[in-house]
Parts: structure tokens; sequence; C-alpha cells
């Protein structure tokens, strides 16, 4: 078989992996492929299980934040509406394969004709899912092709300028998101190479991140993991088991947007630059007064206990505010925004240095929500505003995504609901 007829069979898309005895509802001795599911079974917590993939909502969102990244974003290259529909029919058979732990296509890395390219890039062989999850997202760029303008949500509205920001617009923005989410990198790493590779000719990579060490906890059953400053990271995030509170500040509803957005999100990325060596010398009181908390235990400088409320009341002998006026954690704090609220998804990274002898190191940080405008802005705004931090960290780049909702089945594809 030429590999331009086996590249058709797998292109038959979602609807090609159930024929061919893929993935799908049956095909998975029982597990149930529920998407982002606040049931977690005793199999799925396993770090080498997988997780399901079709459901409500996109896995990789309020799934327990795996420990490794792969981020890319994409420009569409193709100007036919019809190539990018199939592309992203493909996208979602390899995705639904790769995330039950197995080879990107029907033939795999090292079956179908020799003479031909595998559909497959193997570095994966042999590894187990490893709680790979994919989700994708769509950017304000995208709508400004294939006549997509009327169907562009008011939430996708590009960010506004910050103060401060140092944006590089090479690794901003993009068409097309992609999150590969993973407890072993090298999957990670292979289901992103594998889904740019499917692309060729149609999307281009714009930029990728690897990420590593998890900065926050998406569900109660995971501790609170800490960032390259040596804070404790997402304390007050929103988890998996906070269901009323998802419904209000996570998932778009009807009404809120175009309805083939009901039941999405909306990701915000930001490369965030640490000033580490700087940092690293500043003296232990001025680090715990920038955050507001405790850098042993995590607590709130008003608490003892890591997920103590803050007092931001109490004051000092002195009558100045013990949690200050410029700390991180008052700045971010719900209260100060109207209530508002986002599901942090972030992890470190390490980009080597930079040829003067520093760290290349940072977060990159993702935050979903139900509003970017109404949630992440009004927060960010005020922290670039007064954040003492600032002294310390650069955001480099800057990305807003519309997610869509979940898969139904092996029938639906990534985008259906949009392209429709």
């Amino acid at each position: 078989m030429s590999g331009i007829s086996r590249r058709k069979l797998f292109g038959l898309g979602a609807a090609g992996v159930a024929a061919a005895g893929a993935v799908g509802a049956g095909a998975l001795a029982g597990r149930s492929l529920g998407g982002d599911s606040a049931t977690v079974t005793s199999d799925e917590s396993s770090a080498s299980a997988p997780v399901p993939f079709y459901g409500a909502h996109q896995a990789g969102i309020t799934t327990p934040a795996q420990d490794r990244l792969h981020f890319v974003a994409l420009d569409v290259t193709t100007e036919k509406k019809a190539e990018l529909v199939e592309l992203l029919q493909e996208w979602t058979a390899a995705a639904a394969r790769m995330t039950q732990g197995k080879d990107a296509g029907t033939f795999g890395a090292v079956g179908g004709d020799p003479e031909a390219p595998p559909d497959d890039t193997g570095e994966a062989l042999g590894l187990p899912a490893s709680g790979l999850t994919l989700t994708i997202g769509f950017g304000p760029s995208l709508f400004d092709k294939f006549e997509l303008a009327d169907r562009r949500p008011s939430s996708l509205a590009d960010l506004p300028a910050f103060p401060g920001d140092a944006l590089i617009p090479e690794i901003s923005g993009g068409d097309i998101c992609i999150q590969a989410c993973a407890h072993d990198p090298q999957v990670a790493v292979h289901a992103i190479r594998n889904l740019a590779r499917l692309g060729f000719g149609k999307v281009a990579v714009r930029y990728s991140q690897l990420g590593f060490g998890r900065t926050s906890s998406t569900s109660r059953a995971q501790a609170t993991p800490r960032n390259l400053m040596g804070f404790k990271d997402g304390t007050a995030n929103l988890k998996l088991e906070d269901t009323e509170m998802l419904r209000e500040h996570l998932w778009a509803a009807p009404g809120d947007g175009p309805a083939w957005m009901d039941g999405g999100t909306y990701l915000v990325t930001r490369k965030i630059r640490m000033h580490i060596e700087t940092w690293d010398r500043a003296p232990l009181s001025e680090q715990e007064a920038i955050f507001g908390r405790d850098k042993g235990v995590g607590a709130p400088l008003t608490g003892r206990d890591e997920f103590d409320e803050p007092d931001l009341a109490k004051t000092g002998s002195d009558g100045k505010p013990v949690i200050a006026d410029d700390s991180h954690v008052r700045l971010a704090h719900p209260s100060l925004h109207g209530g508002a609220r986002i599901l942090r998804r972030g992890y470190n990274y390490v980009d080597g240095s930079d040829g003067l002898g520093r760290l290349d190191a940072g977060l990159f940080f993702m935050a979903y929500q139900r509003d970017p405008h109404k949630q992440f802005v009004p927060i960010q705004q005020a922290l670039a505003a007064k954040d003492s931090l600032n002294e310390y960290i650069k955001h480099v780049s800057s990305g807003i995504f519309a997610c869509p909702p979940g898969l139904a089945d092996a029938g639906d594809y990534w985008g259906n609901s949009l392209f429709a």
C-alpha cells in the first residue's frame, strides 16, 4: 500500500478510527471515554493509565495536572477550508489513539508498507499512555480566515497591552494551539510531533514550549507544587471537585456567545521569564513579603496553614497591613476583582541560558476561564500596575484561544461545532 493510500485511510478521521477497530467506546475493555469527569477511577489515577478522550468537556483542563507539558501554537497555511477540516479530522483520530497509548496512525511506527514513511514516528513505542491529554484551542487570527468572522466569540477579543509587557511577536498568538500534558515528557513530545507531522503543508509551527513540574493543582487529591522561585503556587486554584464554581467561572454557558462554544472555555497563555539570579539574592523576608506567603508551608502571612484564607484587613504593630498592598496574594485575590477566579494550569520551564550567563527560566502560565476579559484581564491589570513581584519577572509571550467543548464519540472531530 502506498504512503498516499495509507494516509487517505488514516484521513478518514475519527470515523475511520472506529471503522479500523481503533479507539472507540467499546474498544477500551469497558473504560468510559468521558473527557474531563469528576470521577477518577483507581486505574485512571495511575500515572501510566490512559485518560478518557471523549466527554462533555475536553480532557486536559480539569484533568488532574500531569507533570509534563509540550505546548504548540500553529499558523494555518492552507487557504482551503476543506483541507483544514480534513486535518482536524485526522488530528482527532490521531489524538484519540495516542491518548490511549496507541500509535498515531492505524499502521503504526513499524507496520504497513516498508517502502513508505511510517504513520507514527516511533519514539513512544513501548511506552504507556502516561496520562496523556490533548487539548485544542482556536486563536482570534483564525477567524479572519475562511469567512469565520461572524462566528468569533466576543470573549475571544485580543488581550489589551499590560504595563511592563515585553512581548515577542514570534512566540505569541497563533491560529491554533494544542496542549499536550503527560507524566512522561517523551509521550507529550511524541504527540505534538506527530500532529505537526500530519499538518505538514496545511499548518506551520509558530512556536512551542516544553514545561516540567506543574505549578498548579487541579484536584484536591494533589499536593500544591512550587514554582522556580521556591514558593507554593496555585493554592487557591479552582479544582476538579468544585463543580458549582467550575460552572460559574470555567465553562461557557448558553447565551455567553455562539452556540458552538457552549461547554467550552477560554485559554490565556503567558510566558513569564523570571530574573532568577536577582531573585536568589533577595532576603527571605523580602521574598515572603512580595508573595504575601510563608515560603515553607505556603500559609498567608496572616495564617498558619497553606489553605487559611488571607486576612487582608489585618495590620501589624506598625499599623501597616501584614499582607502588603503591593503583594502578589493581595492583588490577585478574588475579593479585589468581583469574585473572579481562574483555573490555572501552568508549568515551569528552563530554556537553557541567554548567552550572558543567566538562566532563561520561568513560568509558562496557562489559565482557563469562562470569559478572559472579565477574569484574567482585570486580575492582570492589577498585578501589572502594582505587584512588587514585577521587579523579578518579565512577560515575553501571550496568547488567547477559544477551546471548544468535548467530543461526543468517534464520529465527532475537533472544531466540528465551529465548522459545521
